[in-house]
């Protein structure tokens, strides 16, 4: 598989090095320096100004699209246009109404689509999705999440707090990953409700949103995503009838990724406890891509898809609704 990249910043280049064994071929920035130090980094690659040198080459298969939130749904509709797969980063748009269109187009044209949700693909939730699904935690009852940085000098001021580009704050950031997990356990969510609202930078999207997500089965979902979090947090608790799991870290700043599995004895009390932990570096973008790959090999829909970009977007946009930030919705 031939690849080109559209988006050439820290997103961009962490896809280049996971690539799962295709090769880069073209990219493309507004930057065009950008664009032109990632290309040198692989012999033949191209580099361009405009994406759509990249989407209309005839020996790119697979697009993977890194840009801001505003170009990401414009991207990918090009690319489908040109026959080309596609890893679109989550968001994968603005707003929900950009990307209905896609499943169609994509359809249509025979292309599989992923939306880049990896944080399903690192050690600690593969792991936990296979002890979910192993059974031994019992019907699953709630969960609570929290996602949080704590932004940086000058960070009012860059493209995530202009609402034209991002589609909203740090709801549609971090909060999506949440959502887009919240939903991979528990489901689709029937009862949305949840507040966003800027406590701390002086821009005018969202720095917290909090939200409480039931299921049709009253499964919750309790979400809080922040960029007022002075340490950076990564926190998932997922609760069973019979156990519970406490996803912790994300490496780097976020802390040492862990895994504990609390399992509830007969005599109730203090649980059985055992404990995971992920050091080593962060392999989820390699074995997102990897499935990506083997999804256009055998033809089948990937797990991560456009439908779960519209589930997401949805509740993304009911909140923005609900706490009056109409320019965002």
């Amino acid at each position: 598989m031939k690849v080109g990249i559209v988006g050439c910043g820290l997103i961009g280049q962490k896809r280049v090095k996971a690539l799962a064994g295709a090769s880069l071929v073209a990219c493309a920035d507004i930057d065009l320096a950008r664009a032109e130090q990632l290309a040198r980094g692989f012999p033949g690659c191209i580099a361009a100004e405009d994406w759509r040198a990249v989407v209309e080459r005839q020996d790119v298969d697979v697009v993977v699209v890194a840009t801001s939130h505003d170009a990401l749904s414009k991207v990918t509709c090009g690319a489908i246009e040109c026959g080309k797969h596609v890893l679109v980063e989550k968001p994968a748009a603005r707003h929900v109404d950009e990307v209905r269109p896609l499943i169609t187009m994509a359809r249509e044209s025979g292309v599989r689509v992923r939306v880049g949700f990896n944080h399903r693909y690192r050690r600690a939730f593969q792991h936990a999705r296979n002890i979910v699904d192993s059974g031994v935690l019992g019907p699953l009852m709630f969960l609570r999440a929290r996602y949080g940085h704590g932004g940086r000098l000058g960070y009012e001021r860059e493209w995530r707090a202009k609402p034209k580009l991002s589609g909203g704050g740090e709801l549609i950031d971090q909060g999506v990953h949440l959502i887009d997990l919240a939903r991979w356990f528990l489901g689709d969510f029937s009862d949305i409700s949840g507040f966003a609202h800027t406590y701390f930078w002086d821009m005018p999207v969202d720095d917290n949103a909090f939200l409480i997500l039931k299921t049709a089965g009253k499964q919750v979902a309790f979400l809080h995503a922040s960029c007022t979090e002075w340490k950076n947090t990564f926190s998932f608790e997922l609760y069973g009838r019979n156990g519970k799991l406490h996803i912790d870290g994300l490496g780097g700043s976020y802390g040492v990724e862990r895994l504990a599995y609390y399992k509830m004895l007969p005599d109730m009390g203090p649980p059985e406890t055992t404990i995971w932990e992920y050091p080593m570096a962060d392999n989820s973008w390699e074995v997102e891509m990897a499935e990506f790959l083997e999804d256009i090999r055998l033809g089948r829909e990937p797990s991560a898809s456009l439908n779960d970009a519209v589930a997401a977007l949805e509740i993304v946009d009911k909140i923005y609704k609900m706490s009056g930030y109409d320019h965002c919705a």
